[in-house]
């Protein structure tokens, strides 16, 4: 979901896992209303990742990454295994495991918060601007490791950012929002290019579209 400040895109993620309530309508998981869940089982059975990683400050690396898997009934021991091994996986040095948040680098921080929600053991992963704090450098490395992850283990991916660039680079289909929570277009990165449904997108786009093509063309290589 991409679009600018103010447009409601952060409410719309939390619907899916109904940290908001949805006023009417019907949101689908897996093909059911999220509704036909019990809602702390609903948020179990998907990843979600904050913005500036939302660790819990008095955790080790390692413990927060276990907090999902302790949630779901797995012993002490058998949790940490299992972040040890998501630690690695999200580019992580095993010598972090001990380490508390507030000595993480924004970056390595941020790892751990993928890390945590991978921990849900879920194809679903929703991310609320995860990258927007960190320096460019580190967020296009975050980036490629997101969609190295993506692929590597089919996740379906629901990403909120503002950053024109990071939609079309990262995203498959495209929810663009205009102010107040409008959904302007719905399509793949090539399509809004090429064929902007509205006014409001094609001004959004504006003199970036070419980079935006280029982007997009880069990732299907």
């Amino acid at each position: 979901m991409w679009g600018r400040p103010a447009a409601e895109k952060t409410t719309s993620l939390r619907m899916i896992n109904r940290m908001v309530e949805p006023s009417s309508g019907q949101i689908l998981v897996r093909g059911q209303d999220n509704r036909s869940l019990p809602v702390h089982l609903l948020r179990r059975s998907m990843g979600y990742v904050l913005q500036e990683a939302g660790l819990m400050p008095h955790q080790t690396v390692l413990d927060n990454i276990a907090t999902l898997p302790r949630l779901k009934g797995a012993k002490k021991q058998e949790a940490r295994e299992q972040a040890r091994e998501l630690l690695g996986l999200v580019g992580l040095e095993a010598s972090l495991a001990d380490r508390y948040p507030a000595q993480l680098s924004g970056g390595q921080a941020q790892r751990v918060g993928v890390a945590r929600a991978l921990a849900a053991e879920s194809d679903i992963l929703l991310m609320d601007e995860p990258f927007s704090a960190v320096d460019p450098l580190v967020r296009a490395d975050l980036q490629d490791n997101l969609l190295e992850l993506q692929k590597k283990l089919q996740l379906t991916v629901v990403m909120v950012t503002h950053d024109m660039e990071e939609a079309l680079f990262l995203g498959d289909q495209l929810a663009v929002f205009s102010s107040g929570g409008s959904l302007a277009q719905v399509a793949s990165p090539q399509q809004v290019l090429e064929n902007p449904a509205t006014d409001f997108v094609a001004k959004f786009l504006g003199r970036d579209r070419r980079l935006g093509r280029l982007l997009a063309e880069g990732r299907g290589q």
